[in-house]
């Protein structure tokens, strides 16, 4: 066994040894582990059947893991993408009218474009083509939305008067398990307590069950059988709607500009770059194969760090995290207690982390300033990710006639304004 894991993952070339390896790889699932029930928790409001979404998640988390640790052999964990489920939850079902099956679909074809780009120099010259404070306005405006989202599901916010939001009552249990939990996690956070946001389900639960907020445990059972009504469950019925095609290409963008944007940081930071083309190959298989699975695309995620942090070198890692997340289906019976006043702290504090983007944009160009920031404000007061980014692309080359900009833009940002103004003009129509 030993042999074939230093031939597989080339330890000892990489300067990494078994115990480190496996050791990270465990601190690694702990620290990623509250995506069951936080990416099941939002595609469940999307219409998908709870148990079938926890299986899904694990599923799509368990072969992307294992994509990644043998195509690539970098230490970078692969699980569905917070903000991205939000677009598939919220924007493609929730605004746009998809069904969750025709929501899957989009999330297919998604996956087949992003692996058109990722096996050749598109993706890239794609991703350098688009400004870097729209791609940072895209990160920060997903980080108001999931708070905001964070905030309705705990119950903190909820609809008043003409149509304005109130904060919830603070005689309300759901609302004080949910504010309780939340001061927790934010404690948890500032600590850098390893897996925080696990800890931070297992206080909350724990606190919901003081408030008298839980589930039972019991509602989930160990079985696959739910995975029936989601594997291979998509429905392209509606490929001849625009709305369709618009779900594909706002999904498409942020896939591609978050995927290549985080792992090319990642691979750096591990000095191992040459190993770029493989991770985003192995990211984009995974992505199509997320919307056979039944669930929203996937990403290398940000807890990756836990891996390099943990002394983390190859692929070895990664593959130790896949196993524990497909060990981890014998929690399925305790999942049903976990109530959404534990779900949504944790909402909150991923979307204030994305909001830290703010201080690295550069904002001294007026036009790259005022576009971003439409993305910033548009995405949560539109309740539309795919509104918000649309408005902000569109304006950018319109705005940067008026001013005495240097450089030019891309011909690849002037058709995709074109593509996301034809959107909204069929809409209209």
């Amino acid at each position: 066994m030993q042999k074939f894991l230093e031939r597989q993952f080339q330890l000892k070339k990489h300067g990494a040894n078994l115990r480190t390896e496996l050791l990270a790889g465990v601190i690694g699932f702990f620290t990623v582990a509250y995506i069951i029930v936080v990416n099941s928790s939002i595609l469940s409001e999307a219409g998908i059947p709870k148990e079938a979404a926890i299986l899904t998640t694990i599923f799509i988390s368990v072969v992307g893991c294992l994509l990644m640790g043998f195509m690539a052999n970098v230490p970078l964990i692969v699980i569905p993408g917070m903000g991205i489920n939000a677009l598939f939850a919220y924007t493609l079902v929730g605004s746009m009218g998809l069904t969750w099956q025709e929501a899957l679909a989009a999330v297919t074809v998604s996956g087949i474009l992003f692996m058109i780009l990722a096996f050749t120099p598109l993706a890239e010259k794609l991703n350098n083509a688009i400004p870097l404070v729209l791609k940072q306005g895209i990160t920060v405006g997903l980080g108001l939305f999931l708070v905001l989202l964070g905030l309705e599901k705990g119950q903190l916010v909820k609809p008043g008067k003409h149509g304005l939001l109130e904060l919830g009552a603070l005689n309300d249990p759901f609302v004080l398990a949910t504010l309780l939990t939340l001061l927790l996690t934010l404690i948890l956070v500032i600590r850098k307590v390893p897996g925080t946001f696990l800890w931070s389900l297992i206080l909350g639960t724990g606190i919901g069950f003081l408030f008298g907020v839980n589930g039972q445990i019991g509602q989930m059972t160990l079985s696959l059988a739910p995975l029936k009504e989601v594997f291979f469950a998509f429905d392209f019925r509606g490929v001849t709607n625009i709305v369709f095609w618009s779900g594909v290409f706002t999904m498409t963008m942020v896939i591609v500009f978050e995927t290549v944007g985080l792992t090319f940081g990642q691979t750096k930071q591990l000095k191992r770059e040459k190993a770029l083309p493989n991770v985003l190959r192995a990211s984009s298989i995974t992505v199509f194969l997320s919307g056979l699975f039944g669930t929203s695309p996937t990403v290398s995620a940000l807890e990756s760090g836990s891996l390099f942090a943990s002394g983390a070198k190859t692929g070895l890692a990664t593959v130790t995290t896949g196993l524990l997340f497909a060990a981890s289906l014998v929690l399925m019976p305790f999942l049903g207690v976990i109530p959404n006043s534990a779900v949504a702290p944790i909402l909150i504090v991923i979307g204030l982390s994305m909001l830290q983007e703010f201080k690295e944009m550069d904002l001294r160009d007026t036009a790259s300033m005022l576009s971003a920031l439409l993305i910033v404000v548009l995405i949560p007061f539109t309740y539309s990710i795919a509104d918000g980014i649309a408005a902000g692309f569109i304006a950018y080359p319109i705005l940067s006639l008026f001013t005495k900009k240097t450089e030019r833009i891309s011909i690849v940002m002037y058709v995709i304004a074109a593509l996301f103004l034809l959107q909204f003009i069929i809409q209209w129509i």
